[in-house]
Formats: structure tokens, sequence, C-alpha cells
């Protein structure tokens, strides 16, 4: 895929255990000439997990990326009047940045990011990670699946049997449901069988 000239947002919110696999796919932008702005949530700012520490995360992000980490909802707020980002993408999106962006809430720098993004008509796309995919979040998943210029990254059933609930993308076919989004098109097929 050739990103040379496309400026990628990638937003990154609390789903701690998927930041491994989101780091190759934020390289690939890069590799294939995209400029990356990286914008974090609270969560992945201040939060030290199992899964690495915060402060080791943003340094691979801005090591990756070579630019700044937007962390603030008023370092976010410009993207909309400037029209920054061909394309933004939210990977991973945890289930409470799902439910906030169906439902209007603008209280992170992410959901502001992706506010600014809607506001200029431009893609959007979301690749969830979350337990309650299948629960009281499917409800907000369906209301931002019909939505104009909102794209999934294909997701399904990471763990049927222990989390019947949980769904999450593919994360490594983010760059390609951005590319297919570009294009105003959705990548399919958009569920899919996460694990066999």
């Amino acid at each position: 895929m050739n990103w040379h000239g496309k400026t990628v947002g990638y937003a990154v919110t609390g789903s701690h255990c998927t930041f491994a696999e989101i780091m190759p796919q934020i390289k690939r932008f890069v590799d294939d000439g995209a400029k990356v702005v990286p914008i974090i949530s609270q969560s992945v700012m201040t939060t030290d997990t199992r899964f690495g520490k915060s402060e080791d995360w943003q340094k691979q992000l801005k090591d990756i990326t070579g630019s700044d980490i937007i962390s603030s909802i008023v370092d976010a707020e410009p993207l909309g009047p400037k029209k920054l980002l061909d394309v933004l993408v939210i990977a991973p999106c945890t289930g409470t940045t799902t439910s906030k962006l169906a439902n209007a809430v603008t209280d992170s720098p992410v959901l502001m990011a992706a506010k600014a993004q809607m506001r200029n008509g431009r893609p959007l796309v979301v690749a969830v990670s979350t337990n309650d995919g299948l629960g009281f979040n499917l409800a907000n998943i369906a209301k931002l699946i019909v939505a104009k210029n909102i794209f999934f990254v294909p997701f399904g059933q990471d763990n049927p049997v222990d989390k019947p609930n949980s769904l999450v993308a593919r994360m490594e076919l983010v760059p390609e449901a951005c590319y297919a989004a570009l294009e105003g098109k959705q990548l399919q097929p958009l569920i899919i069988e996460r694990f066999r």
C-alpha cells in the first residue's frame, strides 16, 4: 500500500493487552510512507500494567512515528479546523471509548480527535477490543457500524468459551481497513473468526 502524502491519525486507548500487536501496524504505515500522528487516552498515558509501562509504550510510539504524542483534549482540538488527518484509526478501541463515541461524549484526546475527523467528513476506523462487545456494548457497536464515514477493522470473538461477550479486531488488518476506508469502503468480511 502506498501511503506517501497521507497523514494517519493513530489513536490508542487502554486495551493494554493488544499494544504489542498494534506497534508493528503503526510501523507498517510509516514504512509505507505515511506521516503518523499518535494520539493516546488518559489510561495509556498514566497506567502501567503487566503488559508494560506507560512510559515505555509512549517512547515506542514516538520512536516509530517520529512525532510528538497528542495527549490532551486541547492538543487534539486543532485536528478538526486544520483538517490534518486523511484517516483516523482508533486501535485498540475499548468498550468505554466505543460507548462514548456512539453517544457523542467527548472527554478525551482520542474522542476529540474522532469528533474532529467526523466534523470534516473524513474516515474514522474503529478496531474494537472489548470484553463487552456482545453484551451491553453491542448496541453501541451497531450504532457506529451504520454511521456515515465510520468503518471497522474486521473483528470476532477472541475467546468464546471463557469470555463469550468479548470481541477483538484483527489488528494486523488495521492498514488494510484504513486503505479501504479512504476509498469509502468497509473492508470485508467484517465479522471474522478471531481464533479457531
